[in-house]
């Protein structure tokens, strides 16, 4: 097939050049597609990490605002940095069902926990009740780098608009 040219009469029957016609289009259409096909789910994300866990795969790696992490244990979990909120996704290797919608715009998550890293440790504080819990073996390190790394990508003004409490990270930790 040839190639169609800049002032050639455009394909689609119009009489008009193909750049005064269809070129914006098609390049348009292309575009939208590969932002389709690059279009991460967290979702999908979720079930990869699981999928790790259930393996005993060790796993650090940040999504947008999220740091999900896995451990020899085989328990997984997604952390979300502007709130320090955080929810377990798999537990000794086993999946867990966790409540997530998610649409191009918005995710929404029934975060159980909020979450520190101190003194070498990953601590929760349940949402229901209070209690604290400190979970062994956990990447503290790299999850506290990871923290680090994706607050570099934010802006100061929204920085001290989030939660994200210095004291709330120490550095140090164990893998």
């Amino acid at each position: 097939m040839a190639r169609i040219g800049r002032n050639d009469p455009c394909p689609c029957g119009s009489g008009i050049k193909y750049k005064k016609c269809c070129i914006g289009k098609a390049e348009n259409q292309l575009q939208a597609d590969a932002e389709k096909n690059v279009r991460i789910s967290l979702k999908a994300e979720i079930e990869k990490l699981q999928k790790k866990a259930i393996t005993r795969e060790k796993a650090v790696y940040t999504l947008g605002v999220f740091v999900l992490f896995t451990t020899e244990d085989g328990d997984g979990w997604v952390l979300e940095i502007t709130d320090m909120d955080a929810v377990q996704v798999a537990s000794s290797g086993e999946k867990m069902d966790i409540e997530i919608e998610e649409n191009p715009e918005t995710i929404e998550i029934n975060w159980p926990y909020r979450f520190t890293v101190k003194s070498k440790k990953f601590v929760t504080t349940a949402y229901a009740d209070d209690e604290v819990k400190i979970w062994k073996d956990c990447p503290t390190h790299r999850i506290v780098s990871a923290i680090k790394k994706l607050r570099k990508k934010f802006p100061p003004e929204l920085l001290k608009s989030i939660h994200l409490i210095e004291d709330d990270l120490e550095i140090g930790g164990e893998e």
